[in-house]
């Protein structure tokens, strides 16, 4: 197996996170909700993920990567304590891209995301708003890497975390962190999604020292 890393994602990364993103997240419920037409989904997820990681998350500098030689294997986009929500002006500068993305699918994504952030609690947590594995890498440990990663910051500096599962299958995997389903979300005339809530471990080590730059 190919030596993997892990590290803060840059801006230059954008673009392959996003393809890999964007293969990762190809049978979500949610996105396939949002896209039924399989191919206008592969044209358009790649440039949604790429406006949410430039626009919102990689100022944050707390969306972490796995990479090989190869490219990059898997993708955590976090959110720090009171920044889940961006800022209007931010919010209005990724606009156009994000219509652009979501093309005729604008009102649909827009009730999905507008349900979930309607129940985003306010407590300040760290908000994990999507992990992804590139497919050919399921399985193989790359998710546990990252959430690893994450969740010893966490630790160390007493925050919970916090995420919506889009699978009701990857619920028991989020559970062996810690996490632990708080209610249910139904998106009106969509799927369900589940948010799990982990509040911070107080047993554990610093974090192993990693390459950031």
């Amino acid at each position: 197996m190919a030596a993997r890393t892990i590290r803060a994602a840059r801006r230059p990364d954008a673009r392959a996170a996003a393809a890999m993103l964007a293969r990762a997240f190809d049978d979500d419920p949610v996105m396939t909700w949002i896209f039924p037409d399989e191919r206008l989904r592969r044209r358009r997820l790649p440039a949604l993920f790429a406006v949410l990681l430039r626009r919102y998350y990689l100022a944050h500098r707390a969306t972490e990567l796995v990479l090989t030689a190869d490219g990059v294997l898997g993708c955590g986009m976090w959110a720090p304590p009171g920044h889940w929500l961006p800022p209007a002006r931010r919010q209005l500068a990724a606009m156009p891209g994000i219509a652009g993305a979501l093309g005729s699918r604008f009102l649909a994504a827009n009730s999905a995301f507008g349900a979930i952030a309607r129940l985003h609690p306010r407590e300040p947590h760290w908000y994990l708003a999507g992990l992804g594995t590139d497919p050919p890498a399921q399985g193989t440990g790359v998710g546990r890497q990252l959430m690893r990663s994450r969740l010893a910051r966490c630790d160390m500096t007493r925050l919970p975390a916090y995420l919506e599962s889009s699978k009701e299958s990857n619920v028991g995997y989020y559970e062996t962190f810690g996490f632990a389903v708080t209610r249910e979300i139904r998106i009106p005339g969509g799927p369900a999604l589940w948010p799990m809530w982990r509040p911070p471990r107080r047993d554990q080590r610093p974090p192993h020292p990693r390459q950031e730059e």
